[in-house]
């Protein structure tokens, strides 16, 4: 896949251009739909599947003070989009300036000049344009004027429920790591770079941890320990992570800790991905350290039962590096 992240970076022609366009936060189900639809038209007519999408995410533009906490880096973003057979994605810079362009001045400028677009695939709910005016009315009527077909694809649902980013947003604050799965198409994601923590985690209470910082703007799972898989390059294992404050040594920070199964390496400094599977327990206050290390055994034996109804670690591994077909 090759990336735009400028209209005056296009530089070649593109072939019967099937186009979908969105913001594209956490790349779920809904989203997984648009490109499937825009690669499987492409692939009919010969031509090239594309996706527009934003960067900043328009709402940090917008509306900044309520604080956006986003599903994925925009690095995650752009390798979940290119697992999905999308050719070619146009990056475009959000500021006010685009904000305030009109839905036809947007439409002609991106899909008419700069891509030429034949094949439109939008959700239902989708709109662009100041004052969103660029709605799914708009641009089938537009279709006819400038020689487009648009599709407009219904609304995803998982469980009974539509899917949306700002679903997912609240379930990964609840907690709830096994319906993030099913909406997202894969497990929710920390990634960050092992840090040097308190030292305490071999030490005190006997099981070592990579520590991950998790900064105010990431979406923060609910404070909890998890069973997870920790992918470092590329290899895969299991592990738990506690998510806190860590409170029986009166810390008041909020970090990620992440004991890895069978693992030895030094890994400071290394980035790594984890993969939240299942929340197991609210984190608590212990007596000492040897109440707790009592306690993470307990975790440990739970998180090894839900990775073995995982169909075996390796094999759940793979789901994280790809999209769900439908």
């Amino acid at each position: 896949m090759k990336v735009f992240r400028s209209l005056s970076d296009i530089d070649i022609p593109f072939k019967y251009p099937c186009v979908t366009i969105g913001n594209f936060d956490g790349v779920h189900i809904g989203h997984q739909a648009l490109f499937k639809k825009a690669v499987e038209l492409a692939g009919k007519h010969g031509g090239h599947a594309i996706a527009v999408t934003f960067e900043p995410h328009p709402i940090k533009i917008l509306r900044p003070n309520i604080g956006l906490k986003l599903i994925s880096t925009f690095d995650h973003k752009l390798e979940l989009i290119k697992r999905s057979g999308v050719n070619f994605l146009i990056c475009l810079e959000f500021n006010m300036e685009l904000a305030s362009t009109s839905a036809k001045e947007f439409l002609e400028m991106v899909f008419v000049k700069a891509i030429g677009v034949k094949e439109l695939i939008i959700g239902y709910d989708y709109a662009f344009g100041r004052g969103r005016e660029g709605d799914r009315k708009f641009l089938r009527d537009m279709g006819e004027i400038y020689g487009y077909n648009c599709h407009v694809l219904g609304p995803i649902k998982a469980e009974g429920e539509i899917v949306s980013s700002t679903k997912i947003r609240e379930l990964v604050s609840d907690g709830n790591m096994k319906k993030v799965r099913r909406f997202l198409g894969r497990y929710y994601q920390i990634r960050g770079i092992v840090r040097v923590g308190n030292r305490r985690g071999g030490p005190v209470v006997g099981f070592p941890t990579a520590n991950i910082l998790i900064e105010k703007e990431d979406l923060c799972p609910k404070v909890g320990v998890y069973c997870v898989q920790v992918i470092i390059d590329d290899e895969c294992f299991g592990g738990v992570m506690n998510i806190g404050y860590n409170p029986t040594f009166g810390d008041t920070g909020l970090s990620a800790e992440v004991h890895i199964f069978n693992f030895q390496r030094n890994i400071y400094g290394k980035h790594i991905k984890v993969n939240l599977i299942e929340r197991i327990r609210e984190e608590r206050k212990f007596s000492g350290p040897k109440e707790l290390q009592k306690q993470i055994k307990k975790d440990i034996d739970k998180a090894i039962l839900i990775l073995a109804q995982e169909k075996g670690l390796k094999k759940a591994c793979k789901e994280e590096f790809k999209i769900n077909p439908f």
